[in-house]
């Protein structure tokens, strides 16, 4: 039977929920990171999700999964993906599992990135109101080991990454979270990134270029996981980073994230305590992954990330108000 267009849903409808690192613009929701997800229920049959795809040289892969099936790959090609399922209430999530990081994702046309431009319904279709979100909300910053890079393999483009096997998803989903997980590939605190992503100093407070990363509703906690890529970093440029943190979320605890193999420990140690700032903690890291852990020495593997996660969470819950969800 052909699909019979009903109802036509923008991404800003408040039936749908949109959680990270996404930028509005008219008639449609974009996002640049892994890990940012969409989430909606319906009722009915067979709604349509819609993406626009002009313009980009690669195509974004997400996981999409219906009620309690196994979350399948989608390879973002065409502008529209449809969903069917037995007449009945329908819960969906979509989650996006990477943009690619060597393409253009900060700078308008996009090389890469989901653009999502909404929902067609099936005439017999309605969407439900979802939930919002109510667990604490976290932030993470990082490179591509936030985003998920060669966690499946040493596979340099998309097939090898993963945004929802990286420590920073699996950290909020212990919490029960709402996420904003940035990570840009190569990105350093002073050094710029893959994909014409400047650094971490000036990309903080962005979505991507043209676009603020306003928030409806300030942060808990922000983990920055920066600093590996930097050739050289000192305390100025690190406490610099962090005082941008602070003044964009001024009650937050602020939690430092040396890079796991150790790089600039001493001197991000240093900066935090020259910024004697009651409510940000520098966790120590040093020995959670070995390069046993990594697929490729440096990223973390599927294993490796879960075993940073399972570190990380009882820190966050010593040093913040974070509690897991049971």
């Amino acid at each position: 039977m052909p699909f019979e267009p009903g109802e036509v849903v923008a991404p800003s409808d408040p039936r749908i929920v949109l959680e990270g690192q996404w930028g509005q613009e008219p008639g449609v929701a974009v996002t640049v990171n892994s890990g940012s997800r969409i989430s909606f229920s319906y009722a009915g049959r067979r709604v349509q999700l819609l993406f626009d795809t002009d313009g980009l040289s690669v195509a974004p892969h997400l996981w999409i999964t219906l009620d309690d099936g196994e979350p399948e790959l989608h390879i973002i090609e065409k502008p529209v993906v449809e969903l069917s399922a037995p007449d009945g209430r329908h819960q969906v999530e979509v989650v996006v599992k990477d943009v690619n990081e060597h393409a253009n994702r900060w700078n308008p046309p996009f090389g890469c990135a989901v653009v999502f431009a909404g929902l067609v319904l099936d005439a017999k279709t309605r969407l439900r109101l979802s939930g919002r979100p109510d667990g604490p909300r976290i932030e993470f910053y990082g490179d591509s080991i936030t985003q998920g890079v060669r966690s499946l393999s040493t596979h340099s483009e998309s097939e090898g990454a993963d945004g929802t096997t990286s420590y920073a998803y699996l950290t909020a989903r212990a919490f029960g979270a709402t996420s904003y997980q940035v990570g840009f590939g190569s990105q350093g605190i002073s050094k710029p990134g893959n994909g014409e992503v400047p650094s971490g100093l000036d990309s903080f407070g962005w979505n991507y270029a043209g676009s603020r990363a306003d928030r409806v509703e300030p942060s808990d906690v922000v983990v920055v996981n920066l600093g590996v890529n930097d050739p050289t970093l000192d305390v100025a440029e690190y406490a610099g980073y962090v005082r941008r943190v602070r003044a964009a979320y001024p009650d937050a605890t602020i939690v430092s994230l040396p890079p796991f193999n150790g790089k600039h420990a001493e001197t991000i140690r240093s900066a935090v305590r020259s910024l004697d700032d009651a409510k940000l903690v520098c966790i120590d890291s040093t020995g959670w992954i070995t390069e046993d852990d990594c697929t490729d020495q440096v990223h973390p593997s599927v294993a490796g990330h879960a075993k940073i996660a399972a570190q990380l969470i009882p820190e966050l819950e010593k040093y913040t108000e974070l509690r897991r969800r049971r």
